[in-house]
């Protein structure tokens, strides 16, 4: 653990640098997916693999900026707010994690999204939990971060401390005593669960007490703890039962805070766990070291990334028309398996072809190797397209695609696969 912290200690930043804008990019689109009876506010951005990043109370989907714009580099990563909370749609029922669980899959069928890495902090743990356990083929890594999990490991010890009495509090009279308070309320949070209290920033609160201000959504918080005792017996049931998470997970927690406790949790439930924790911190890890904090995540997925996908996987991931490093002709689809093309580093491609479809002469900037998959691609090199220079390749042939070599390509009665690696940035450029 020594090393594990001073491997991150250089990313500890002082307070004024932590504040963010709590904004995403402009290249994440806002939507409202209707799922399970409700309505789930979600921001969806970047391109690859999928990565879902579920929040906890006292804060919403918001937290997530800077590991969102991190991930998009090579993610496609989609950011809820959770079951009436934040800009989610009003409600007073369903907030049993197993329940909220079932929310989530609904997100994903509407996105199209068959696999995801699942990253959850606080509630978002305990909702991503009962996720994992209930669609083990969906989720490739899980990694939770600062809370406990009901019913799960030393969760009956954990009630016990006197921090936690707001796991009790809620109802009618507890909503009135906190109208038009939900600052005072919250602030009781944000200071006695920080390690510096000073790092959530006075912008961050001011946004997020706007935001459970808004009609219903102390309901909904009061809501997600009212829950627990049906959670706890859920999860019980579950590993009396013979359950265990079977894929990686990341048991990480805040220094000042929950540390290596969330490993002893997860242990309990779980077959493959790591454990970490995040310097200078306590519960709020994105407020008080988020650069830490996404440097953890993005190491822990990054050194976990040995996806083994089989034919069946790639063709339920979620594919794109001929975008970047294609030949842009129409009709092509594009799955992306890992990086992204458009950005400097490794990227793999994963190309449909239909039948009957010819590519003019062309090149790209970066060095490009491929491999046919399914079908004879009919491939040659030069700056016009030659039909006698083509050459038949059948499934497992493999070329060179040099930078800035032009080369031009068709298929015949049937569509071709391929698989194409390269170091991006990639792009296409015509002969003629």
């Amino acid at each position: 653990m020594r090393t594990l912290l001073a491997a991150v200690a250089c990313l500890v930043v002082a307070p004024a640098a932590l504040a963010q804008a709590l904004v995403f990019p402009r290249e994440f689109r806002a939507q409202i997916v209707s799922t399970n009876g409700t309505s789930l506010h979600v921001r969806v951005g970047g391109k690859g693999p999928a990565v879902v990043l579920l929040h906890g109370y006292g804060e919403t989907g918001d937290m997530w900026v800077p590991m969102a714009i991190d991930l998009a580099r090579d993610h496609t990563v989609i950011v809820p707010d959770l079951r009436g909370m934040g800009l989610s749609a009003q409600a007073t029922t369903g907030f049993e994690k197993k329940n909220q669980a079932k929310d989530l899959a609904g997100v994903l069928t509407s996105l199209k999204v068959a696999k995801i890495d699942l990253v959850a902090h606080d509630i978002g743990n305990m909702v991503a939990f009962a996720f994992a356990a209930a669609n083990p083929q969906q989720v490739m890594r899980l990694v939770l971060i600062d809370a406990p999990v009901p019913g799960v490991g030393p969760w009956e010890e954990i009630l016990k401390n006197p921090l936690l009495w707001h796991f009790r509090f809620g109802g009618p009279d507890m909503e009135r005593l906190v109208a038009g308070r939900e600052r005072v309320y919250l602030d009781r949070f944000w200071n006695e669960f920080s390690a510096t209290p000073s790092r959530f920033t006075e912008a961050a609160r001011v946004h997020y007490a706007e935001l459970y201000a808004r009609p219903g959504n102390m309901h909904a918080g009061f809501s997600q703890f009212a829950a627990f005792d049906q959670d706890a017996v859920d999860n019980r049931a579950w590993l009396a039962a013979g359950g265990k998470l079977q894929m990686p997970v990341f048991a990480l927690g805040g220094e000042k805070s929950f540390g290596l406790t969330m490993a002893a949790v997860m242990r309990a439930a779980a077959t493959n766990v790591k454990e970490g924790v995040v310097p200078e911190s306590g519960h709020w890890i994105m407020e008080e070291n988020p650069q830490a904090t996404v440097t953890l995540v993005r190491a822990f997925l990054d050194s976990a990334a040995h996806t083994r996908l089989t034919s069946s996987d790639i063709s339920a991931m979620k594919h794109t028309g001929a975008s970047e490093g294609t030949s842009g002709v129409s009709g092509i689809q594009t799955r992306i398996l890992k990086g992204d093309p458009t950005q400097s580093g490794l990227y793999t491609i994963q190309l449909t072809v239909p039948a009957n479809t010819s590519i003019q002469a062309h090149d790209h900037p970066d060095d490009r190797m491929a491999t046919v998959v399914a079908g004879t691609w009919y491939f040659g090199y030069g700056e016009k397209f030659d039909q006698q220079a083509l050459k038949a390749l059948p499934p497992g042939s493999f070329y060179l695609e040099p930078p800035h070599e032009p080369h031009f390509a068709r298929t015949g009665d049937t569509p071709v696969i391929l698989q194409i690696s390269g170091y991006g940035p990639t792009g296409t450029h015509y002969m003629q």
